[in-house]
């Protein structure tokens, strides 16, 4: 057993190391519900890009999400480990940050990845939703994406001409720029289609607006992914302090 006077010498190095610990622990909860946040809204700002073609679609809105709400609750056990004084508690706390560390720098390097190839995956993806249009569910993603980007086809408005929804309706009411103005033998006729639907194309746009969004959660993750090594060092020194001077909470 360490003497009495190194005892007292370590404590107050122990009870440093507990607020730092459990400020670490309570900022860690909130990067957690940051996650969260990101993951509904990735889930839903991007459910129209990523329901384009069910083969192309992605987990990564519920991988955030489930990432989020895990990392909420063992915050709130980070800081309970803390105030305990619990060697063991603490070494699992170092374990499963040292478990998320990975998983979300793995996260951040796949997004980054995707960001720059996504237009060699998303170009095709787009062409085949545009070309088997219709209109028999509630929302088409593809009319979700023109109305929000003010767009109309792949890469402009008469790329509609080579479908087969074209023969038989024309454009769709997506492209209109205001549907009152857009009758049914006008949206037939490219001539006069032109002045009332957006004549830019849908491709440049979403793989813009993809590629900045994967970009900011990817950037997040690993902005959240670093900051866990500074709990993994302040949960392990506090273990072994309190394991090697055999310190015991009053």
């Amino acid at each position: 057993m360490s003497p009495p006077s190194r005892r007292l010498q370590t404590k107050p190095v122990i009870t440093c190391l507990k607020t730092l610990l459990i400020s670490y622990s309570l900022i860690f909860w909130v990067t957690g519900v940051i996650l969260l946040a990101v993951g509904v809204w990735g889930k839903v700002s991007l459910e129209a890009y990523f329901s384009l073609a069910a083969e192309e679609s992605t987990n990564a809105p519920y991988v955030l999400i489930g990432t989020g709400a895990i990392i909420v609750i063992f915050g709130l056990f980070g800081c309970f480990a803390t105030c305990r004084g619990s060697p063991w508690m603490l070494k699992l706390y170092a374990m499963f940050l040292t478990l998320v560390f990975l998983a979300e720098l793995v996260a951040g390097i796949s997004g980054f990845i995707f960001r720059h190839e996504i237009k060699t995956t998303l170009d095709n993806v787009y062409k085949n939703a545009v070309n088997k249009y219709n209109i028999t569910a509630s929302e088409n993603p593809v009319d979700t994406i023109q109305r929000n980007l003010h767009c109309c086809g792949v890469y402009n408005y008469t790329d509609w001409t080579n479908t087969r929804y074209f023969e038989e309706k024309g454009i769709p009411v997506s492209c209109c720029k205001d549907s009152d103005k857009c009758s049914p033998e006008t949206l037939k006729d490219l001539a006069k289609a032109e002045n009332v639907v957006y004549t830019t194309g849908c491709f440049a746009l979403v793989s813009t607006t993809m590629e900045n969004n994967l970009g900011i959660i990817a950037g997040i993750s690993f902005g959240i992914a670093f900051f866990q090594l500074i709990g993994i060092f302040l949960a392990c020194c506090l273990s072994r302090y309190i394991t090697n001077n055999q310190y015991e909470m009053v």
